[in-house]
């Protein structure tokens, strides 16, 4: 089957982080298939580093220019002079329209993704969307561009890949699918799932990051104890498969075996079932629209045993029911929630306010902020800038309380 693919060359965006490293573990296992062309990290020095000395990548990025030209010196202590080390915002977007790069892994966290995510559409690679704030904040915008170029877009997030492939066998993102009533998005429910309600105020970063089936990095850990994720992954999902909000519905679904449902007109419900691993959704998307080998392990049914449903707690996760009022407010009002969300679980991190006060700073934003029409990115940028500004204020606030 090898022998029926062409080789291509990989840009990650984000290697460091938890997709990107799944991503490199994936593409080692079909070195024929996939040549790492550029890799990009935040401040993960050292895991960067290791990644050259494994793959030999042309290009790589870090945020900083003191950190690349450390990474540049150990480079070439290392017999790696020719590797070109590149810094800053710009050389991100650079890399991922690289001639000799085919498909882009996004995988960098928040609004930093947006723009170079948003140049590989333009460019028409074939984006690998791990990214969910870049398709939210822009929303649109960026589902124009990828029309425009022809790019191919293929959704990474396990709940927005098993709904792919759940779709009609000639479905591609963005469409409209025939038969298909409505979308079922499963989440686990987090860590807090059965917290008492009065118990929040007092959690620690610490306890929000601990998710009980996957491993991710903090800030989309926090994202899934407040159920943030799911909302941003219902907007996602309106984008992607061009459905109403009131046709996507979150299922809280503990073990994480389902990653989500289709329903078709005729009753028929079909579930993408597997492991809790994200090897499995990146390997379906660099693979597609064939099929090999991940990595992950078998799923156990007997060990499951039995699967479990109910609907979500509104007053448990108003971070869910934020989001689909952004989805339904439209134009930047999504921007405005991506830009507070961050703000505030950056805030939650770093001790300077409440887990339950992550809610009230984003509701805050969405009220005083009007939305604008998101049909230039200059407009989607804009309004971040404002929102995170409105947020900051307000965790100062909180703070002198």
């Amino acid at each position: 089957m090898k022998g029926l693919l062409k080789m291509k060359g990989i840009c990650i965006l984000g290697s460091t982080g938890s997709i990107g490293v799944n991503t490199l573990d994936v593409v080692a296992r079909h070195p024929d298939l996939y040549r790492v062309v550029a890799l990009t990290a935040n401040n993960n020095l050292d895991r960067l580093y290791e990644q050259c000395l494994r793959f030999h990548p042309p290009y790589v990025v870090l945020r900083g220019e003191p950190q690349a030209e450390e990474l540049r010196a150990r480079l070439s202590a290392a017999g790696l002079p020719r590797i070109q080390v590149l810094s800053g915002a710009k050389s991100l977007e650079d890399v991922a329209v690289l001639p000799e790069v085919d498909c882009v892994m996004a995988a960098i966290v928040g609004a930093a993704g947006l723009l170079p995510t948003l140049a590989a559409a333009r460019a028409g690679k074939t984006v690998f969307l791990a990214n969910k704030e870049a398709l939210v904040m822009s929303g649109q915008l960026f589902m124009a561009e990828i029309a425009k170029s022809g790019a191919k877009l293929l959704p990474i997030d396990s709940e927005h890949n098993a709904i792919f492939q759940c779709m009609p066998a000639d479905y591609k993102a963005g469409q409209s699918a025939s038969g298909v009533r409505r979308i079922l998005l499963t989440a686990s429910g987090g860590p807090f799932l059965r917290t008492a309600l009065d118990e929040l105020d007092d959690v620690t970063p610490d306890q929000a990051v601990a998710h009980p089936n996957w491993v991710m990095g903090r800030k989309i850990s926090v994202d899934s104890a407040t159920m943030m994720n799911k909302g941003l992954e219902v907007i996602e999902a309106c984008l992607l498969f061009n459905m109403p909000p009131e046709r996507v519905q979150v299922v809280v679904h503990r073990q994480s075996v389902i990653h989500s449902l289709v329903e078709y007109v005729d009753g028929t419900l079909l579930a993408q079932m597997g492991s809790p691993d994200m090897r499995i959704p990146i390997a379906h998307a660099l693979a597609w629209p064939k099929r090999f080998e991940s990595g992950a392990e078998p799923l156990d049914l007997f060990a499951v045993r039995q699967l479990d449903f109910e609907a979500p707690n509104e007053a448990r996760f108003p971070c869910l029911s934020l989001a689909y009022e952004a989805v339904r407010a439209a134009g930047t009002m999504p921007a405005v929630l991506n830009a507070a969300n961050e703000v505030a679980v950056a805030s939650f991190l770093d001790l300077k306010i409440r887990f339950t006060h992550i809610p009230e700073i984003i509701r805050h934003c969405m009220t005083t902020i009007a939305p604008e029409p998101a049909d230039t990115i200059e407009a989607v940028l804009e309004a971040d800038r404002i929102a995170r500004l409105a947020a900051e204020s307000y965790v100062n606030r909180l703070a002198e309380r």
